[in-house]
């Protein structure tokens, strides 16, 4: 071949002397052919320096090999976290990604929806919680949730009930007189919704002191930590002088109690333990390296991915075969202790 001359399918098929038919088969639908005949044309596209026409090839068949993503917020570090690990999946399966951001409206994110198909995207990764898992399934594409609402559709979570006893269980050992668990409304529903369950369960189980707070944060930094500032105010009222042991539904929140405690007496109080939740980066990097429960991030980034692609290359097949149930995979915590659950920090006051 010239250098520099674009390698077309009629020069592949004089090479290997199969029809541009089977050539084509290659690319759109590998396995109509044998192992063989994949192998000697897979080695015809190296010894001739083939390079894709990608667009040629969407044109061609209608894959993009796009996936469409929606997540919440970028507030949160959890999901900037997230984002960060299923972008990262590309160099092992070659998925590139079109990311929205919902902000929580049902009706950009149906927009958001429509613009996605029209990208002829391949499927979909949804972290959001606006859209019902019904309403997903209907778009008739293969679609994953992570942490959210999932009934109707696959999906990959974390153990929550799991992580929160852990959470409870540590603070419990350091003598806490009374456990608190802060959290926003969350529905029965939703994954998130057994940190809830899990501490009240572990509390009523041994008898402990406990409070649990449901109440909306916000979500920008400035409300959130007016909010924070006024439970604590309340909660220094009611419990003045007693070894208090806080469970946070995230570490985003988490971090935010800490800076409000280390702003209000210059140092983290002995009598007070943190435990956040997602072991995202907030809860490496807090002035006092947070305790959390970690969800394992990259590990649900990439089952998702994984899980993602396994059915989208089934439907591609001639014959694809229906899923008889979504199929749900869960992934356990890890409790990580740090300096908010450790005698070390008070030395460093």
């Amino acid at each position: 071949m010239g250098k520099g001359k674009n390698v077309t399918f009629s020069d592949i098929a004089a090479y290997t002397h199969f029809s541009k038919t089977t050539i084509s088969r290659y690319f759109n639908n590998p396995d109509s052919l044998t192992l063989e005949n994949q192998k000697i044309i897979s080695d015809a596209l190296v010894a001739l320096d083939y390079k894709e026409n990608k667009v040629a090839r969407i044109l061609a068949n209608g894959k993009t090999e796009f996936v469409g993503i929606i997540i919440p917020n970028l507030f949160l570090h959890y999901y900037s976290e997230m984002l960060n690990q299923i972008l990262s999946t590309y160099e092992t399966f070659g998925y590139k990604f079109l990311v929205f951001v919902g902000n929580e409206n049902e009706e950009t994110e149906r927009r958001y929806i429509q613009e996605l198909l029209a990208y002829k995207i391949e499927g979909m990764i949804i972290l959001s919680h606006t859209i019902s898992s019904e309403e997903l399934a209907s778009y008739q594409i293969p679609i994953v949730t992570i942490e959210r609402e999932d009934k109707h559709v696959c999906s990959v979570n974390t153990d929550n009930y799991m992580g929160a006893v852990q959470a409870v269980s540590l603070l419990a050992k350091h003598d806490c007189e009374v456990l608190i668990h802060i959290n926003t409304p969350t529905e029965e529903n939703v994954p998130s919704y057994d940190r809830m369950r899990g501490f009240r369960d572990f509390c009523e189980e041994h008898h402990l002191c406990h409070e649990l707070i449901i109440t909306e944060l916000g979500h920008e930094y400035e409300r959130i930590y007016t909010n924070f500032s006024n439970i604590l105010d309340n909660l220094e009222k009611k419990y003045r002088g007693q070894r208090i042991g806080f469970f946070v539904s995230n570490d985003t929140h988490a971090s935010i109690l800490v800076n409000i405690l280390v702003r209000k007496y210059g140092c983290l109080p002995e009598n007070y333990y943190i435990v956040g939740f997602d072991n995202s980066p907030a809860s490496r990097e807090a002035v006092f390296p947070i305790s959390t429960v970690g969800q394992q991030i990259d590990r649900q980034a990439f089952e998702a991915v994984s899980l993602l692609v396994e059915l989208m290359n089934e439907r591609k097949k001639r014959q694809p075969v229906p899923l008889e149930q979504p199929i749900h995979k869960m992934v356990p915590p890890i409790l990580i202790r740090r300096e908010t659950t450790e005698k070390t920090r008070f030395e460093r006051t």
